[in-house]
């Protein structure tokens, strides 16, 4: 029933995708003003996460962070459009890679790689990491499926149009595991900054919040002996990035329990605090405390907190 609204909205995107950059970018600071001056879009959320994220931070400074993420995020959707046509030869020149080889070191050793990435800059270029990658390897990326069945294959499109495998993430444990069994190493995205629900294991401190965080590509990454790496993305200028590839670990399998998980948090808190703007604040990050984790496990819940 969402095929013809799919392939029709596809082919709007993609219409749209044949403008030039810098038209695209008028109409994504008409889609600021309008979101942080006319709608207040999600301003609330935005404001409390930015205040409470950094508290030495003046007000002046908060306003300022506030408006360059609401340019960023409509930068980010004229951005994400422009992937419906965008060539092989620009996406590589928009969205650097510096050290793939070290990736392509592992892979060819028969090695998988777990990238731990974050809602950071475009996080949608990251699926051209393909193009980067030797042919030995398997690429994919773990996604959330949306109740709009339209948008969802449209996102889907967008996401494999330079071969990475997009796959759910009920789905992504039996998919690695085949692709183990067959000798097929893969290099997969995780983005791991979300809200998760109640039944997660571990606290860290990140951005200044006590802040419940998914654990369950530390425990994929121990079961293939993964190499994990931080993606570090900057922004040099508007609608270029460079991506960077930091070691968390040499072999997941033979890391302390959490320790994974921690280093990525880390890592992303500096990525975050290098340019807070380029950062997703408008989610509510934080609804998850460590009162309602105690509530919701009663006496299991110190045992919760002691293992994957």
């Amino acid at each position: 029933m969402y095929r013809v609204p799919t392939i029709m909205l596809f082919q709007i995107i993609k219409l749209l995708s044949l403008i030039p950059f810098r038209v695209l970018y008028y109409f994504s600071d008409v889609l600021a003003w309008l979101a942080h001056d006319v709608v207040g879009y999600r301003r609330k959320v935005v404001t409390d996460n930015l205040r409470s994220s950094f508290p030495d931070k003046s007000d002046k400074e908060l306003r300022a962070i506030s408006r360059k993420f609401y340019r960023f995020l409509g930068d980010y959707i004229v951005e994400t459009i422009k992937l419906a046509s965008m060539s092989e030869k620009t996406i590589r020149k928009r969205m650097r890679v510096e050290n793939a080889e070290e990736l392509n070191e592992a892979v060819r050793r028969g090695q998988s790689v777990s990238i731990y990435l974050g809602h950071y800059c475009n996080w949608e270029w990251v699926s051209s990491l393909p193009l980067h990658i030797d042919r030995c390897a398997r690429c994919a990326q773990v996604y959330h499926p949306l109740s709009n069945k339209a948008f969802d294959r449209l996102l889907f499109r967008l996401r494999t149009r330079f071969d990475a495998n997009n796959i759910p993430m009920a789905d992504i444990m039996q998919t690695l595991i085949g692709w183990k069994r067959a000798g097929v190493p893969s290099v997969t995205g995780y983005i791991a900054d979300q809200v998760p629900g109640l039944n997660i294991h571990l606290f860290v401190d990140f951005l200044n919040h006590d802040t419940l965080v998914y654990t369950g590509p530390e425990r994929i990454s121990k079961f293939l002996g993964a190499k994990a790496v931080y993606a570090h993305i900057t922004r040099p200028r508007r609608g270029y990035y460079v991506l960077r590839f930091i070691p968390i670990c040499e072999n997941a399998k033979k890391e302390e329990i959490f320790t994974p998980s921690r280093e990525y948090f880390r890592l992303l808190e500096e990525n975050i605090k290098e340019a807070p703007q380029y950062w997703l604040w408008s989610h509510r990050r934080w609804k998850r405390t460590r009162e309602q984790f105690y509530q919701y496990h009663g006496d299991k819940a110190a045992e919760m907190l002691s293992h994957l």
